[in-house]
């Protein structure tokens, strides 16, 4: 019989704005910042701190959906350009629970009902690879450095 899964998951709200995104700051300077140059980790923090980013939030074309503990947010994922994971942090107490993984199957489950995409994308930090290799992505080039911050581009089929 499987366990039911305890946390909820559900579309960010403005007022949560902060929280997600201090989760992502944190969670990224504990898993991620060690493998990137000053200039990329002045990078990510400018990202994830971007005013822009917010308002393109609000206006709905930057997708935050988020993972709950009772009222605490344990996990983020956010997606651009219609099929585009920008990012996917589960906080450090919570990792190896399913967060992540059920975040992406909601992120595709969503891109399947609402839009024509075939397949999902991402650019994965070194940390995150074998997390996206395990749920099914696969590389489409070698790493890359992009503004002091090293990724491999991987693609996932939605169908």
């Amino acid at each position: 019989m499987q366990e039911e899964f305890p946390y909820r998951i559900d579309w960010a709200l403005p007022k949560e704005w902060p929280e997600a995104m201090q989760m992502i700051w944190k969670t990224y300077l504990k898993f991620e910042a060690g493998d990137y140059t000053e200039e990329g980790i002045r990078n990510f923090f400018e990202f994830v701190t971007d005013d822009g980013l917010y308002q393109s939030f609000l206006r709905g074309s930057y997708k935050l959906l988020l993972a709950h503990d009772g009222d605490r947010i344990v996990g983020a994922a956010s997606m651009r350009n219609c099929n585009y994971l920008s990012l996917l942090f589960v906080d450090e107490e919570y990792h190896r629970r399913g967060i992540g993984r059920r975040l992406m199957d909601c992120l595709c489950d969503y891109l399947k009902r609402t839009t024509d995409a075939t397949e999902i994308v991402l650019r994965a930090a070194p940390y995150a690879i074998g997390f996206y290799e395990r749920i099914g992505f696969t590389k489409i080039r070698e790493e890359e450095q992009i503004a002091g911050i090293r990724v491999t581009p991987m693609k996932k089929p939605l169908f």
